[in-house]
């Protein structure tokens, strides 16, 4: 299996570890540098970037202004199923060295493996869509850069980034962590100031949907939440940890299960706090992420709305840098190929490029993005329960029954939001 970033084709039987020494050594292949420091240094932090992603300021400020916090308690579900969704995964690159799609791709019939990649292809479509159009929108927030411009813009940023990883400068973590920290602080600074009382947040912890609007909200939160590129991408990013560290698979385990815990909550307050700041600006104020920044600017200053769309750019910045090592990933494991990152860049920003050119709301594009990942999602949810419950896939560290029946149980919750979804939009 070529590098991530190689651009060549190559059709193996093996399937060796990605950040393996087995790998960095296999003739014709490129060390991948990068892949090491990734694999050993916060990989769950680099997954919980894509929970913060425009597509959830969308959704959860659009949620916040609609409904309140009533679907506060969709946001805290969530968040607890992505605890569960990406311990499982980081566990299965742990134990078996192979990522998910690899998984797939060895137990699959040709034509089930193909519709999967094609499935999930689409799902990094409308992840893209929502990061660079997010992008755009800050780029015209903070500078007056028209939305088609700024897409562009954040295409080529996040090249220039991806390129000095790719040649060993080691850009992409140092970047992806920084921005992380900026989305922390400009997100969650306008809930602090937004005046929301304790008993509406309590209110919305109680479960409950009001129609089907607060219902296709309620799955584009859980599409931005649970990200499905991510269910991928977590495996991918730990299959090289036991090599690299030396260390048993149960205290990696142990320390797996620490930092998907510490970074899944982060995310977790970050999307409340999005969700709180929507609410105290009301259906006027967010309605849109335009017309969110020029409510914060009215009620709480210009530096602090600044902070908000610096905020919305790093996590557009972040969120689609790895966003193109998972599209890389899912087509490696499941077709054994890969692509030429530019050339990718270069198709990725064609659907964001289409939405702005033809003047659709670009809110309401990046909430509807947010729907469609809801419904890719139990794509890559029933194989990683699948695989992470079997004997033969993790030998003793298989799931407990207990984590499995609740694994199923959330699997069946979602198809269920889903179809309630599709049936209430007729």
């Amino acid at each position: 299996m070529s590098p991530p970033f190689s651009g060549g084709d190559t059709a193996t039987t093996e399937l060796p570890a990605p950040g393996s020494a087995e790998h960095l050594r296999r003739p014709g292949t490129r060390p991948v540098r990068w892949r090491l420091p990734i694999a050993t240094l916060g990989p769950a932090f680099l997954a919980a970037v894509a929970y913060v992603d425009p597509g959830n300021v969308a959704t959860n400020l659009a949620a916040g202004s609609q409904f309140g916090a009533a679907l506060l308690w969709v946001v805290v579900t969530a968040s607890a199923v992505g605890i569960l969704v990406q311990y499982l995964s980081s566990k299965l690159g742990l134990v078996t060295g192979r990522n998910l799609p690899e998984h797939c791709r060895g137990a699959m019939p040709t034509p089930v493996r193909l519709a999967m990649w094609l499935q999930a292809e689409i799902v990094v479509v409308m992840t893209d869509l929502a990061e660079i159009v997010g992008g755009a929108i800050a780029l015209h927030l903070l500078v007056g850069l028209p939305l088609p411009a700024g897409a562009v813009v954040m295409v080529v940023a996040t090249c220039v980034v991806l390129a000095g990883s790719v040649r060993g400068h080691g850009l992409f973590r140092p970047v992806v962590f920084a921005s992380l920290g900026v989305v922390g602080v400009g997100f969650v600074y306008p809930a602090l100031i937004s005046g929301v009382g304790v008993a509406e947040v309590g209110a919305g912890l109680v479960p409950g949907l009001a129609g089907a609007g607060s219902a296709y909200l309620a799955a584009g939160i859980v599409g931005a939440t649970v990200m499905p590129h991510v269910v991928y991408l977590h495996s991918g990013l730990t299959t090289g940890v036991r090599s690299a560290s030396g260390r048993g698979v149960r205290r990696l385990l142990q320390v797996s299960r620490a930092e998907v815990l510490a970074a899944m909550l982060l995310a977790a307050g970050v999307n409340i706090s999005i969700m709180l700041a929507g609410t105290a600006l009301g259906p006027a104020g967010g309605a849109s992420i335009e017309s969110a920044h020029r409510a914060l600017a009215g009620s709480a200053g210009a530096v602090v709305a600044a902070l908000f769309a610096v905020a919305l750019l790093a996590s557009s910045f972040a969120s689609t840098c790895v966003g193109v090592y998972s599209g890389q990933m899912i087509m490696q494991g499941f077709l054994d190929r890969s692509v030429s990152i530019w050339l990718r860049r270069a198709v990725s920003v064609v659907p964001a490029l289409v939405v702005l050119l033809a003047g659709l709301n670009p809110t309401d594009a990046l909430v509807l993005s947010q729907v469609v990942l809801s419904f890719g999602l139990p794509f890559a949810l029933g194989p990683l329960i699948w695989f992470t419950a079997r004997r033969a896939s993790m030998g003793e560290d298989r799931n407990a029954p207990a984590t499995t029946v609740v694994a199923v149980v959330v699997l069946g919750a979602v198809i269920a939001l889903n179809v309630f979804v599709l049936v209430s939009s007729w």
